[in-house]
């Protein structure tokens, strides 16, 4: 683990509770903390606010997530397949990709929800995968995936930025990177972003939610090179 990224502590975290999530009729299983909320109240999580500007949204399950599992899901993809997941979090996208038979690399700035979604990956039967602990403004120099994976990383203009310039770095000649958006205000930055920056994408409406829950709007981003 890199000592420089955040961790929130283990005593932060409080009670555990384990979600079944179900995405198009499959079960997935989530261990999350139950009071996500609380961790803001820690005084680690103060010192790295103070320090970056740092919250500990991995700890919830936000509807990008689903949107983005529901996306994997539904299409077919080639054997062998390698993915990179950034900001990870609770790791359910990276999740269904496995189950998708995709090798998995769970990246994110919080080394704790990096080893949830390692643990949740194990907890669906899953042993394929990779863990980076990752701060996406320093992607790595020697890497190149064909697939990434991205949702609701773009929740401030400032982070724009700094992901298109990850994708642009990270994906393969021929590659795709899959972004769900819950279409928060920096979505027009990040369009005309992708663009300036020599890429080019497709967009299409998703919905998701909890089945018999509140369903949330959001985009699918089909980003490729041109």
């Amino acid at each position: 683990m890199n000592p420089q990224l955040p961790e929130t502590p283990d005593d932060a975290l409080g009670e555990l509770v384990r979600e079944t999530v179900i995405i198009d009729g499959k079960k997935f299983l989530i261990d999350r903390p139950s009071a996500s909320d609380l961790l803001l109240e820690h005084p680690a999580i103060v010192s790295a606010f103070a320090a970056d500007e740092y919250m500990p949204y991995w700890a919830d399950l936000w509807p990008a997530s689903r949107m983005l599992a529901r996306a994997i899901l539904r299409e077919k993809w080639p054997a062998g397949l390698e993915a990179l997941e950034v900001g990870c979090g609770l790791g359910l996208p990276g999740i269904v990709a496995l189950s998708k038979g995709i090798r998995v690399v769970f990246s994110d700035f919080d080394q704790t929800a990096v080893r949830f979604a390692a643990s949740n990956a194990r907890l669906n039967c899953h042993r394929d995968f990779e863990v980076l602990p990752m701060d996406w403004r320093s992607p790595p120099e020697n890497r190149k995936f064909p697939l990434i994976l991205c949702s609701d990383l773009c929740y401030e203009r400032r982070h724009v930025d700094p992901v298109v310039a990850l994708i642009t770095k990270l994906l393969t000649a021929d590659g795709i990177c899959l972004l769900t958006d819950q279409d928060r205000p920096p979505a027009p930055y990040l369009r005309e972003t992708l663009v300036s920056s020599g890429l080019t994408y497709a967009a299409e409406p998703m919905r998701a939610g909890e089945p018999g829950g509140q369903r949330y709007k959001g985009t699918l981003y089909r980003i490729k090179r041109k």
